[in-house]
């Protein structure tokens, strides 16, 4: 996937993610706080492809627990799978600040 690709798609789960939480329980947002944490978003197009890539996973992990945490049974398992492809992409540095 090129990088504007990748842009695009962030910028269409940031939109998601905004619909989402306005339709359904999000509970103060916390599953969207490691998103959070990365300060990487779709319009800071000089951030790395490795960023944003970073960032579409963990924001992706955040709308399946979101949604899971409101009577959308088995995305747990999507979830997790997330959560792995995100560690990936993630510096020690990363890791470190979305633990905190």
């Amino acid at each position: 996937m090129q990088k504007d690709e990748l842009i695009q798609l962030h910028t269409f789960l940031l939109q998601l993610k905004t619909h989402l939480e306005d339709i359904v329980e999000n509970n103060g947002g916390i599953e969207f706080q490691p998103y959070t944490k990365l300060d990487v978003t779709p319009y800071q197009v000089y951030k790395s492809k490795r960023e944003h890539k970073l960032a579409v996973f963990t924001l992706s992990k955040g709308i399946a627990d979101l949604l899971s945490n409101n009577n959308c049974p088995g995305l747990e398992k999507i979830s997790g799978r997330l959560n792995q492809m995100s560690g990936r992409f993630m510096t020690d540095k990363e890791k470190e600040l979305i633990r905190v």
